[in-house]
């Protein structure tokens, strides 16, 4: 897969996630939650979004340090 499509993914993945954690701060309300119940479809939610934001975090990371070298 292309690692620019993955970082693509992920990118959206963290939006979402980060959305849905402004939503719980001001409003109480958990969308994922809402959307797929607590079911183990909202916990592959959670854990996809969780796994993106390593990624993206590990790419912004990462291309700092490789471009302060250069």
């Amino acid at each position: 897969m292309d690692r620019n499509l993955v970082y693509t993914i992920s990118l959206v993945l963290v939006i979402i996630g980060a959305l849905n954690w402004g939503l719980v701060g001001l409003f109480n309300f958990d969308l994922v939650a809402a959307i797929f119940g607590l079911s183990i479809f909202a916990r592959v939610i959670y854990i996809l979004v969780g796994v993106a934001a390593v990624l993206v975090a590990i790419y912004v990371f990462g291309s700092r340090k490789l471009t302060k070298q250069s």
